[in-house]
């Protein structure tokens, strides 16, 4: 029997989320180490010398890079694919993932996110309301506004569900942790691929993790999640105060 496939970062993490969507659609067994952000031990900081989430570890491989694992995983199980087979819309497809992992998440992540719940439950420190500000009034509304150009009149990206759509979607589920929604007059068409996406059962099936450990202590996560029925690993390489590194997930 082959060795499970370990998943090293948080749930409510968008870089995680996508990975593990792919994981549950390929249907690959996987157990999954829920560590926050900005929380892991010295064998963290040597499985990801960037001190980045998501980790996967496949045997010897260990892989720390968003992207990077979810195209190992497509090339590893090719059905059913999370990438469109024209290479034209597959580079597309790629520049979205990027996108959203770079420009969403600057406003999205960074800004938002970070100053809201990071920085108030991992660092209790009180968030800068005037980098919030700016990220709902610029950034997001500028991003949003690039990207409901390339989306058709309905349904995914590329006709069937592709690693574009899994990508935004799981910005934006983060993004609601902070009660942040699009403006569904102003972008009908982020809003409509969005819900479409988060209402399919792989989403709604980690939907109810999250859900079992949003706004819980980190002491309390774990045992909430193992609950609930997550695939939690035996150990964890969480610690129990956060260690500020290179701050990014991936």
């Amino acid at each position: 029997m082959s060795q499970r496939l370990r998943v090293i970062g948080n749930y409510l993490s968008p870089y995680v989320r996508k990975v593990l969507v792919c994981l549950e659609l390929k249907g690959l067994e996987y157990e999954i180490d829920p560590i926050a952000p900005f929380v892991g031990n010295d064998e963290f900081t040597r499985l990801s010398p960037l001190r980045r989430i998501p980790v996967l570890v496949d045997g010897e491989l260990v892989l720390s890079d968003s992207s990077v694992i979810c195209q190992y995983l497509e090339d590893r199980q090719s059905t059913p694919a999370v990438y469109p087979r024209d290479i034209a819309d597959r580079a597309r497809a790629r520049w979205l993932e990027e996108y959203a992992d770079t420009r969403l998440a600057d406003g999205l992540i960074w800004r938002l996110f970070h100053q809201l719940a990071i920085k108030r439950h991992i660092f209790g420190e009180a968030p800068n309301e005037a980098v919030v500000q700016h990220a709902r009034e610029v950034e997001i509304p500028a991003a949003l506004d690039y990207l409901e150009k390339q989306l058709p009149d309905d349904g995914f990206v590329f006709g069937t569900l592709s690693i574009a759509d899994i990508s935004l979607a799981s910005f934006f589920r983060t993004a609601s942790f902070v009660r942040y929604a699009i403006d569904a007059e102003r972008w009908p068409l982020m809003a409509a691929l969005v819900a479409q996406v988060q209402a399919l059962p792989v989403f709604q099936k980690l939907a109810r993790f999250e859900d079992c450990m949003l706004r819980l202590p980190l002491a309390e996560q774990r045992g909430a999640l193992l609950s609930a029925g997550a695939p939690l690993t035996s150990d964890t390489l969480g610690t129990s105060a956060p260690r500020p590194g290179p701050p990014r997930a991936s």
